[in-house]
Formats: structure tokens, sequence, C-alpha cells
């Protein structure tokens, strides 16, 4: 068994390629930018949501409990539509390195994920195939197969999904090769 202290510069340094490669991926190739829609009246969707003054949150449209579902008013609701679900942030500019920070934790938390997997399947002198094999699995679930979810329950168009579950399998290899190759002897 390897010990998780002696794989801190693994995680560490998967964290950072992982964070690199996914500012490339988002700032540099087009395949993410057709992902977000605008609305034709934007304006005044804006208008009607700040009217009601949510605070931030995530709400449905339209909203009910489960025992309200198959009533007449709730189903006419779902008929005239629209429904989908609605992510309000706080007021102001979007401060992303808030997000950016909250990114390299999970990216941190990913690769101890991993690392704690691996030092319990994997000895010392392992391979480079076995690490990779067993690191890039378990990085595979956290960064690809989570996000599958979305499609099911949020509606997220599965086109989106399957982006972000393609990004998710180049983190995977990049943390696998990263931990395979820095693996204790």
């Amino acid at each position: 068994m390897v010990a998780l202290s002696a794989l801190w510069l693994p995680i560490l340094l998967a964290a950072v390629i992982v964070f690199i490669a996914s500012s490339i991926i988002h700032m540099v190739l087009p395949y993410h930018r057709s992902g977000y829609r605008k609305l034709s009246n934007e304006d005044a969707v804006r208008a009607a949501i700040r009217s009601s003054n949510p605070s931030p949150g995530l709400y449905t449209l339209p909203h009910c409990t489960h025992k309200d579902m198959k009533s007449p008013e709730t189903l006419e609701k779902f008929k005239e539509g629209p429904v989908g679900h609605l992510i309000v942030l706080p007021n102001g500019p979007v401060n992303l390195g808030k997000f950016l920070g909250l990114w390299f934790v999970f990216c941190l938390i990913v690769g101890l994920v991993s690392a704690y997997l691996a030092a319990h399947a994997v000895q010392p002198g392992a391979p480079y195939r076995h690490v990779f094999r067993i690191v890039g699995t378990a990085a595979f679930l956290a960064y690809a197969i989570g996000g599958l979810s979305n499609g099911v329950w949020k509606g997220i168009p599965w086109k989106m999904v399957l982006l972000e579950a393609f990004d998710g399998l180049i983190y995977a290899l990049l943390t696998a090769g990263t931990f395979a190759w820095l693996w204790p002897r």
C-alpha cells in the first residue's frame, strides 16, 4: 500500500494540469461556444424576474409539490409553459475568480479521492498502465460520469452534457497520466 502523503505531488500537479487544460478548452477551442443561447426578449424576461426579487438559488418552472403534480391547475401550467429550471446568482458582475478557485479546489478533491483509491489498490512500483487504469477510472467517474445526471434530471441539452463528459475524459486522462508518471517506485 502507498501512503497518501506520498502522493501529494501528483494530486497537486494533476489539479494544476487539469486547471490549465480546462482553461484552454473553454477559452481557445470553439466547441463550447454554442452551448448557451440568448432569449429573443431577454430584457423583458430579466425585468419579469427582477420584479419578483428572487434570492439567489435554484427555481423550477412551474413550481409544484409532489402531491400537486397531478392537479388540473398544475397540469395546465405545464401545458402552457415554459417548463424549466432557473439558477439565480447574486446581482453584480460574475465573480470569475471565485468560480475558478472553486474549480481548482474541485480538481484537488478529485485528485485526492483518486489518490486514496489508488493508494489502496496499487502497489509501489506498479506498471504505468496499472496506475493509469485505476486513477483514470476514478477521475473519469468524477469529471465525466457525474455530470450525466444533469441531462437526466435538469434538462441540460444532451449535446452540452456529452461535450462536458468529453472534457471529463480529457481531464481523467491527464490526471491518470500524471499519477502514473509520478507513482512511487
